[in-house]
């Protein structure tokens, strides 16, 4: 077998066409996500706890002064961006709350699948003639 066969024999398999599919799809809810994160939860919580922007939380490790994140970047001073950390971990808990509720589902669904009835095999033919046999016999 070819290499460039069974190349195609891998790719076309079931599995690896699945996972193709799953990683665009999560490429895609990762960005939702942290468009939930960044513009919806992130602001409500900043508001909450008394009008925090968090994706401007920094601490400046030079030893210059700033007055905003961007104007401490362009300066090229060392910083510590915590407000993005605290975002990034929010987007994967979210993400994680997801894909578990996901799986739950998912879970769920193969359980509750009646067992297909397990068929028997069929009878071989001496013994259905020995069957006839005695059922004659009993006449």
């Amino acid at each position: 077998m070819s290499f460039l066969s069974e190349f195609k024999e891998f790719a076309l398999k079931g599995n690896v066409v699945d996972l193709a599919v799953g990683v665009i799809i999560g490429g895609a809810f990762g960005k939702i996500v942290d468009s939930l994160v960044k513009d919806v939860v992130m602001p409500i919580l900043g508001r909450l706890i008394g009008g925090v922007d968090f994706k401007h939380l920094y601490l400046n490790l030079g030893d210059k002064t700033f007055e905003t994140l961007e104007a401490a970047e362009k300066a090229g001073a060392p910083l510590v961006k915590y407000g993005a950390f605290i975002n990034a971990t929010v987007d994967f808990l979210i993400i994680a709350l997801a894909i578990f509720v996901a799986m739950k589902a998912v879970n769920k669904l193969k359980r509750e699948q009646p067992a297909a009835p397990a068929e028997e095999p069929p009878t071989p033919e001496d013994i259905v003639l020995l069957r006839e046999i005695r059922d004659a016999l009993k006449k």
